[in-house]
């Protein structure tokens, strides 16, 4: 028995999400599917990061265990075989068996992508929010700031989330703009049911002149949903992808290990 991390990219566009529902099609079921075909044997997956329906990625994190004695390298090019086009496994690699992808230190990087005019461009509606008001950016990015850091999230979360702890680190949150196109991009340790929508969706309200930056510090200090922003669309957000320290740095010297042997 091994374990197989997968690293695993997909388009939104036509499932409920990542995570498996009745009557629904999601990117773990297909997957699970698929593998199970291709190992002989029921396989389900464990996902680092439950995306919401019309969310995409380009590096989501699934690990699985298997009897099959294909490698585990080999998994991406015998998956992807199997996989609609809208899915693809990047990479595979064996790790060890105690390793959870939800569980062990983490570092996620997620993008938004706002298409900023007056007139939409087709091509664009499914990655990108058409946002035809215009934005102050320098005020946005000053809002920014305030994010970054330790905070207690609870005022930009789903009250859906059924998580007790709602403490999060941020390590960055950079605005770039580009043409038409404003690209954010959030580092953190993780983040919470619909957090990345609803900050980008205050930050866009801070861009018109709704909020003042530094209201973002009164919103974070309330821990109150209704004190924040609006919950952006679902399809302008990407899952860019995950590192996990320790265990790169486990593989690493497992590595050095077997080449000086």
């Amino acid at each position: 028995m091994k374990r197989v991390k997968l690293t695993i990219a997909y388009d939104g566009t036509s499932y409920h999400g990542w995570q498996i529902q009745p009557n629904a099609v999601t990117v773990e079921g297909v997957i699970n599917e698929k593998l199970s075909e291709l190992c002989q044997e029921e396989i389900k997956v464990i996902g680092a990061s439950r995306t919401d329906a019309g969310v995409h990625a380009y590096g989501n994190v699934a690990v699985f265990d298997t009897n099959s004695s294909i490698p585990a390298e080999r998994f991406p090019l015998a998956l992807n075989r199997m996989l609609p086009t809208n899915i693809r496994v990047q990479s595979g690699i064996e790790v060890p068996g105690d390793f959870h992808p939800r569980h062990c230190d983490s570092i996620k990087t997620y993008q938004y992508h706002i298409f900023n005019s007056r007139i939409p461009i087709p091509t664009n509606r499914l990655y990108s929010y058409h946002f035809h008001w215009d934005l102050d950016l320098e005020a946005m990015k000053q809002a920014a700031q305030y994010f970054i850091g330790e905070h207690d999230f609870k005022s930009f979360c789903s009250t859906k989330t059924q998580v007790q702890d709602t403490t999060r680190t941020i390590y960055s949150l950079e605005l770039e703009q580009k043409g038409e196109e404003i690209l954010l991009t959030i580092r953190g340790n993780g983040f919470l049911y619909n957090m990345v929508r609803i900050i980008t969706g205050t930050l866009l309200q801070v861009g018109t002149g709704h909020y003042k930056p530094e209201q973002i510090k009164e919103m974070i200090d309330s821990k109150d949903r209704t004190k924040a922003g609006a919950c952006a669309p679902a399809h302008g957000l990407f899952l860019v992808g995950i590192a996990y320290p320790e265990l790169e740095k486990t593989l690493s010297q497992k590595t050095e290990r077997e080449e000086t042997c």
